[in-house]
């Protein structure tokens, strides 16, 4: 079974973040894996162990001078990664995006698309569907638990008030959230094989993609700060405090 992983480097979490001259997320200094991609790794780790013979290819997007976060999850235990890496693409979209790793997975041929069901620089969630509506596969989405045979998978959907079964052929795309399963620590043997484990770096025109160069339109063209929020209104007990907070709730419409 091959299972591809789409997995982002983001820049590390701890560190302040700042903005670039074209009012985006600077991305120069150093670069983590993201955390909820750490899932989907393990995830794709555990079921490539179940099925044997299995190989899992971690597939990126964004700049490669920087590799240690895709050395990571190698280190985890998968066996090789791509990353296209194109300055034609900075500031792209999310379709921009899924367009450029369906390339990828379209010539990869998996049985499975794991990703996340978001990440975390970005948070517009849309990518994935993205993905899965380009490659025309099945989507299942916030998985909190994922079965997988030779021919199906099958998730529990996490939903407000529970989850549903989705059920659904092979290859499929699932988005799996945090918590679904436990990312395991890379080793020391993991973090030495990782050295020589192979990593890509692709372009536009090695795909055949040039034409997308710049396609989307959008720009940042301003930023103000978030105004501060309010304090809350005080409400002192004089004998009518309980219709008061009725009067209340009825006008947010909460009763």
């Amino acid at each position: 079974m091959h299972i591809v992983v789409c997995v982002k480097q983001i820049p590390d979490p701890s560190a302040p973040a700042a903005l670039n001259a074209d009012l985006r997320l600077d991305r120069s200094g150093k670069v983590l894996l993201d955390e909820a991609d750490t899932y989907g790794v393990e995830l794709a780790l555990q079921v490539g162990e179940a099925h044997g013979e299995s190989r899992v290819t971690l597939i990126s997007m964004g700049d490669a001078t920087d590799l240690s976060g895709l050395r990571s999850a190698l280190a985890m235990g998968a066996d090789a990664a791509i990353i296209v890496s194109d300055p034609a693409l900075s500031g792209a979209d999310s379709l921009t995006t899924a367009k450029v790793l369906a390339a990828v997975t379209n010539d990869l041929q998996p049985d499975l698309v794991i990703a996340a069901t978001e990440s975390s620089d970005g948070y517009t969630g849309t990518m994935p569907a993205q993905l899965a509506e380009l490659l025309s596969l099945p989507a299942l989405t916030f998985a909190k638990a994922v079965r997988v045979t030779a021919s199906n998978v099958s998730i529990d959907r996490q939903t407000d008030t529970g989850y549903d079964v989705v059920t659904s052929s092979l290859p499929a795309l699932v988005t799996v959230t945090a918590g679904a399963v436990e990312p395991r620590y890379a080793n020391f043997k993991g973090i030495m094989a990782a050295k020589s484990k192979r990593i890509d770096v692709l372009t536009l025109t090695d795909l055949g993609l040039s034409a997308l160069a710049g396609s989307w339109a959008q720009r940042v063209v301003s930023l103000d700060d978030a105004p501060q929020r309010q304090s809350g209104a005080t409400l002192v007990d004089d004998g009518t405090a309980a219709q008061a907070l009725v009067d209340y709730f009825v006008s947010i419409k909460v009763l």
